[in-house]
Formats: C-alpha cells, sequence, structure tokens
C-alpha cells in the first residue's frame, strides 16, 4: 500500500479553481442570467457591447466572491455534508488565509467594474456587499435563507437597469420580483437533497420549512415569475419572440412541477432541475432580445 504522504496532494490553483467553482460554470450562469435579462431589456434589445463586458465580468466576479465567502462560513459545516464535503476549505486543501486572500482579490475585481457604473448602479453595487458576505449565515438564524439568497440575486437585475437607465422605474421592479421569486424556486429545489442533513446540523432552509410542500412552494415561485414576465411583456409590449420564450417556460416549470410531486424522485432529478432553468434562463434571454428588437 502507498504511503499516504506519497500520494498526489491537489495543486494549489486547482483547489482556489474548486472554490471559485470553475469546475462548476452552470452556478456562475445562473447569476449572470437575470443581469443579462435586466440589461437588454432595459436596452430595448440594444445594449452597449462595453456594457454588457462590465456586467458578464461583474457576475463572474461577484459570484466568485460569495462562493468564496459560503465557503468561509461553512468550512466547518462542509465537512458533514456529502455534497459539500470535498469542497477545498472543507477538505483543508486551502488555508483560511488563502480564501480570504481569494475573496479580496475577488471583491477588488468587482470594485474595479463598478467604477464604469454611474452614480446610481455604483451604490447598488455597495448595497449589494451585505447580502454577498452574510448570506451564509442566514441560515442559522433564518428560517428560509434561501430569500436572503434571492435577494442577493435582485441586485443583478437592478444594477444593470440603473446603468442603462439612470433609474428604477416600474419595468424594473416586476423584473425584480419574478427574478427573486425564480431564485427562491430554484434555490429551494437544490436544497433539498440536503434535508437530512440541514437537520442534523441545526442549519435552515426552504426545504425544511416546506417540508413535504416544498415542491408546492416551488411551483408556486415558478408561477408567481411567470405571471411577473406576463405583465413584463404586456407593459413593454414586446413581440412574439417573447412569448414563445415564456410559453417554453410555462411547459418547463410545469413539467419540473410534476416531477417534484411525485412520491420519491430520484437523487438526481434535483440537479437536473437547477441545470434546466439555467438553459431556460438563456432561452427567455433570446426572447426577450428578439422580442425587444422586433
Amino acid at each position: 500500500m502507498a504511503n499516504p504522504s506519497t500520494q498526489p496532494q491537489p495543486s494549489t490553483l486547482n483547489a482556489i479553481l474548486r472554490l471559485l467553482r470553475w469546475d462548476k460554470p452552470t452556478g456562475r450562469l445562473i447569476l449572470m442570467i437575470p443581469a443579462l435579462w435586466s440589461l437588454v431589456i432595459a436596452a430595448e434589445g440594444r445594449p452597449p457591447l462595453p456594457l454588457v463586458g462590465v456586467i458578464v465580468l461583474g457576475t463572474l466576479a461577484t459570484s466568485a466572491a460569495g462562493c468564496v465567502v459560503n465557503d468561509l462560513w461553512d468550512r466547518n459545516i462542509d465537512p458533514h455534508v456529502a455534497r459539500t464535503r470535498t469542497r477545498p476549505l472543507a477538505a483543508r486543501d486551502l488555508t483560511v488565509q488563502v480564501g480570504l486572500g481569494v475573496l479580496a482579490v475577488s471583491l477588488l475585481c468587482s470594485y474595479g467594474l463598478s467604477l464604469y457604473f454611474n452614480s446610481l448602479s455604483f451604490w447598488l453595487c455597495v448595497l449589494a456587499v451585505p447580502f454577498i458576505l452574510f448570506y451564509p449565515l442566514a441560515k442559522r438564524v433564518f428560517p428560509v435563507p434561501q430569500l436572503v439568497l434571492s435577494l442577493a440575486w435582485g441586485f443583478a437585475v437592478l444594477i444593470p437597469w440603473a446603468a442603462v437607465t439612470s433609474n428604477l422605474d416600474l419595468p424594473v421592479w416586476i423584473l425584480w420580483i419574478a427574478v427573486v421569486l425564480w431564485t427562491l424556486g430554484f434555490d429551494t429545489v437544490y436544497a433539498i437533497p440536503d434535508r437530512e442533513d440541514d437537520r442534523r446540523l441545526g442549519v435552515n432552509s426552504a426545504a425544511l420549512f416546506f417540508g413535504d410542500y416544498s415542491p408546492q412552494f416551488v411551483g408556486f415561485c415558478y408561477l408567481g415569475t411567470w405571471l411577473m414576465l406576463i405583465w413584463l411583456g404586456l407593459l413593454l409590449l414586446l413581440a412574439l419572440p417573447y412569448w414563445l420564450g415564456l410559453a417554453a417556460a410555462l411547459i418547463v416549470w410545469s413539467r419540473q412541477f410534476y416531477l417534484l410531486s411525485r412520491n420519491d424522485p430520484q437523487i438526481s432529478l434535483y440537479g437536473q432541475i437547477f441545470r434546466q432553468n439555467v438553459q431556460l434562463g438563456f432561452v427567455l434571454l433570446a426572447g426577450m432580445i428578439l422580442g425587444s428588437l422586433l
């Protein structure tokens, strides 16, 4: 048997990339989607390319910071959860000091990009920071911590809109509600497989709070998202492609609700639903672009 000391150890760079979740890009894209929704609709389908670049890079930097913060707070909890025990800080592949350094770099990148924005967008970025830094604490003190995450996601709508229009009028708040509800829905699905671990460790989640009614809660969130997007389309007189995207969303979300409502769904279902929401988000984005241009 090989001496454990001779076993290959993960490189620091590889561990940092895993800390930033670059090995799981789905989670990075799902924050970018509502930001692009907002940007496209606010700019009527023609957002300035430099602003698109800043928004894309900004969502990557911000989501990276969120991942690092989450893992720093949960480094002593994650080892006790099957899904998270191999995360770099949980597995002690990285030190806390390295994690703090990566967090500082991510926040500095976010700050640098925020200087491109107008005053309103910049201060919305500043307001978002406490939500990013303290969301992981919510699971310890708040029965539905997914709501705090959803409010953090909501800044991805407000910041691009303000960057384009320099105001926060009714349409952006409709889109904000839609994104908050959508995030509540897909993140509750994400929490369902961890219910037993969360109960054992004494941390909260929407999946624990709603228990057997979690599928119904997710369905309510999806329905609310869909209705808000209908309201937005009617208010802005968006063209046919937008409505085709909403038709696809109704089909996908209805099927997800049906599968979640069945007795003893397979554990793989929850990850599939999460990935489907990313794919659907880009379908809706295409509908918003074309629906704004036509």
